[in-house]
């Protein structure tokens, strides 16, 4: 590669996270009601639960506008790895992953879908950590997306906000054991992409119950994180 490509490339990488930042940059209203924001749900499959040590093998989102699961935008992406599925295939069977993309390719993609948007999903922390070990050569250590827990979101509506989690069981709060609860059939379990979905549907279910308990604003849905 000379050094001309080098440089254009380098400015590039620049350019797609310069974007991604300014979009964030501005604060959402906190009197914006849940049908005036914009949420994307996320899972990962990943090679094991380090996020030092492993990386994803599969990323699945989908977006929520206006209420409504917006289907059309769901994507699943295979980002190259030189990990395996390791001690996780069991569960996802990512053994031998097609239509792999480079690294730097998924995290274009991926921060232009994100965009400003509201982020969402189960035990999201992990995910999030995970996807970010690959940010940081980017200039990103921390997503500025404000972000939101389903579990974390779930123990607040049936608990309180201040409640104390060593009196909870938290069996009763993976994503199987919350579908089961708000009658949500798990289909396409254990795939990024299918987790994703369920967690999009039982993201509308605790927004539904947080109208019932006087929670409409984005203000009120951010109070605790």
């Amino acid at each position: 590669m000379s050094w001309w490509e080098f440089w254009k490339v380098k400015q590039e990488r620049l350019e797609f996270v310069r974007d991604f930042v300014a979009k964030n940059s501005l604060p959402i209203p906190g009197i914006r009601s849940f049908e005036q924001l914009h949420f994307t749900v996320l899972d990962t499959e990943t090679s094991g639960l380090d996020p030092a040590r492993d990386s994803i093998l599969s990323f699945g989102a989908v977006k929520i506008s206006a209420m409504k699961i917006q289907i059309p935008t769901s994507v699943e992406w295979y980002p190259m790895t030189e990990n395996s599925g390791g001690k996780t295939a069991p569960i996802h069977g990512l053994v031998h992953i097609p239509d792999q993309i480079s690294s730097e390719e998924f995290l274009k993609m991926l921060l232009s879908y994100l965009s400003n948007s509201i982020l969402v999903g189960h035990h999201l922390g992990f995910d999030l950590e995970i996807i970010e070990k690959k940010l940081k050569p980017f200039g990103i250590e921390k997503f500025p997306n404000p972000v939101l827990d389903t579990l974390n979101l779930a123990i607040r509506l049936e608990h309180g906000p201040h409640a104390d989690r060593s009196r909870i069981n938290l069996e009763m709060y993976s994503l199987d054991a919350l579908c089961m609860r708000y009658g949500i059939e798990t289909d396409d379990r254990h795939t990024a992409a299918g987790d994703a979905f369920l967690t999009a549907q039982l993201f509308l279910k605790l927004l539904s119950k947080c109208k019932n308990k006087g929670i409409s604003n984005f203000k009120d849905l951010m109070k605790n994180y």
